[in-house]
């Protein structure tokens, strides 16, 4: 019964903190990342992932770390942003890893497009006082794409191997 609540709970309450965190503070902490990557391992040991299954998660995200990093080398998203999304594809394997790639790319563009038109208009005087919303309004600053990131995640997760191996009506009994 622990082992389908941290299924159920465990990564998507860790992708939720990785937005906020990205949203409030324009960073996301490497110890979302640790966190992401040591719940994987518990929880595939703890379920009886086999080490070959274990290797082709590793794959899908070592891929998406190598071209997530070169995107950060090139300025395009955060350091942040490229281990979580590495981390998320950890989790999903090469198996749900296009699916999560086109969400977060759908989410991220219309992420970007809404923050581009909130910053051609003023911010209004009683909401200047929060630093969150200025750095999200300061042209200059860059975009919080661990939401897209954690949105797109989270559209995913129910259909993967995670979910699918929840006994949810045993969970509903108790």
């Amino acid at each position: 019964m622990m082992l389908d609540i941290a299924r159920l709970m465990l990564f998507p309450a860790l992708m939720a903190f990785a937005a906020s965190s990205d949203l409030f503070t324009m960073t996301i902490s490497n110890r979302i990342s640790l966190a992401l990557i040591a719940g994987f391992l518990v929880l595939a040991l703890l379920g009886g992932m086999s080490a070959h299954a274990m290797l082709l998660h590793a794959g899908a995200g070592a891929a998406v770390l190598a071209v997530a990093f070169a995107c950060f080398a090139m300025g395009w998203v955060g350091g942040g942003d490229a281990k979580v999304a590495a981390c998320v594809a950890l989790w999903f394997g090469f198996d749900h890893l296009f699916n999560f790639l086109i969400y977060a790319s759908l989410f991220g563009g219309a992420l970007t497009m809404l923050l581009l038109q909130f910053r051609q208009w003023p911010l209004p005087y009683p909401l200047s006082g929060q630093p969150w919303l200025n750095r999200l309004h300061d042209r200059q600053s860059g975009i919080p794409y661990g939401i897209a990131l954690a949105l797109g995640a989270l559209m995913v997760y129910p259909d993967t191997e995670w979910i699918k191996a929840i006994d949810l009506t045993r969970l509903a009994m108790r």
